[in-house]
C-alpha cells in the first residue's frame, strides 16, 4: 500500500466514525426495519409507573403522553413500509434496565420519559425531541420552599434516573448536605412525603404535577415554582440504524406538522391544559422538511 492509498484508508475511517459509527458497524446493526417487516411487529419499552407519560392502567393496558405518540409513529411506520397490520408488542422496563432493552435488542424504541444526555447518546441513539420538561421538587404545603432549607434533612428521588444526579450535583452545588433517598417506585415516594419521611421529592416537573394532581389529598401537596433543569425527551432506539432512526423521524416530524401532537398532549395532560411556549418551540424546530 502506497503513502497515498493509506492515507485514503484513514481517512476513510475517520469519516466514518465521526459520522456515525465504525465501517462496519452501522452494516451489522442496521436491521430494525427489515425486523418489523418480517416479524409485522414494533417493540415499544415503556414503564408502568411514569404517568402522564407511560403507565399501566387499572385494566392493565399501557397508556400516557409517550405511549399516545408511540401508537402515531407505529401507524407511520405502517404507511411507511407498506405494513397496514403492523402491530405494537409493549415491553415493561424500569428505570435501572430500560436502555438494555434496546442494547440486548428486546425493543425497538423506549417510549419513556427519558432524557436525551451525551452519556446515553454513547449507548443509544435518539429521535428528535419529543418534549421538554425540567427537575422540580414537591414538598408538603407545610414543607420548606427553598432549597437551602432542605439542609440535614432527607429529600427523595426516583433510583437510577437523571434526576439522581441532578438532584445530588445541584444541593452540592449550593453547598447543602441533605440526605439522599433512593426510591424504586414513585409512589412509595410520595407516601414517605406525605407521612413526612422525606422533606422534598425531586422528578420531572410534569410527572410532579401529574402525580399532585391525582393525589386523594392534593391540597397538601405543594410543587416548587423553580427548576433545576432544562431537559429534552426522545425515543431511544439501536445506536447506528441510520435508517430506522430516519424512518421513526420522518414519522415525528409528520405528526408535529399535523398538529396531531396537540390531540395527543391534550389527551395526556386534560383539555385545559396548553403545552409552554417552550415546547410549542420545540415541535416547531423538530419538524423536518422533507
Amino acid at each position: 500500500m502506497n503513502a497515498i492509498s493509506k492515507r485514503l484508508g484513514i481517512l476513510t475511517l475517520t469519516l466514518n466514525i465521526v459520522l456515525g459509527g465504525a465501517v462496519l458497524g452501522d452494516t451489522a446493526v442496521a436491521a430494525t426495519l427489515d425486523d418489523i417487516r418480517q416479524s409485522k411487529t414494533l417493540r415499544v419499552a415503556y414503564r408502568a409507573d411514569a404517568a402522564p407519560f407511560a403507565y399501566k392502567t387499572p385494566a392493565g393496558q399501557p397508556a400516557g403522553f409517550m405511549i399516545d405518540l408511540c401508537q402515531a409513529v407505529a401507524k407511520d411506520l405502517a404507511q411507511q413500509l407498506n405494513i397496514p397490520d403492523l402491530k405494537v408488542a409493549y415491553v415493561p422496563v424500569t428505570t435501572i434496565n430500560r436502555l438494555d432493552a434496546i442494547t440486548q435488542n428486546k425493543a425497538d424504541l423506549i417510549c419513556d420519559s427519558l432524557t436525551q444526555t451525551l452519556e446515553r447518546r454513547a449507548l443509544v441513539d435518539f429521535s428528535v425531541p419529543t418534549f421538554v420538561d425540567g427537575t422540580s421538587f414537591a414538598i408538603r404545603n407545610d414543607g420548606p420552599q427553598d432549597l437551602k432549607l432542605l439542609a440535614g434533612k432527607k429529600v427523595g428521588v426516583a433510583a437510577g434516573t437523571l434526576t439522581e444526579e441532578i438532584t445530588r450535583k445541584s444541593l452540592a452545588g449550593l453547598h447543602v448536605n441533605a440526605e439522599i433517598v433512593a426510591f424504586k417506585t414513585f409512589e412509595e415516594a410520595m407516601v414517605a412525603l406525605e407521612k413526612g419521611q422525606i422533606a422534598a421529592y425531586f422528578a420531572g416537573r410534569a410527572m410532579l404535577a401529574s402525580m399532585i394532581k391525582g393525589h386523594p389529598d392534593a391540597a397538601r401537596i405543594l410543587l416548587a415554582s423553580n427548576s433545576l433543569t432544562i431537559e429534552p425527551f426522545a425515543l431511544a432506539m439501536r445506536r447506528g440504524d441510520g435508517d430506522f432512526r430516519i424512518a421513526v423521524d420522518r414519522a415525528l416530524s409528520h405528526i408535529y406538522r399535523s398538529g396531531e401532537i396537540a390531540t395527543i398532549f391534550t389527551k395526556a395532560f386534560g383539555e385545559k391544559e396548553r403545552p409552554t411556549p417552550t415546547l410549542q418551540a420545540l415541535y416547531m424546530i423538530a419538524t423536518l422538511p422533507e
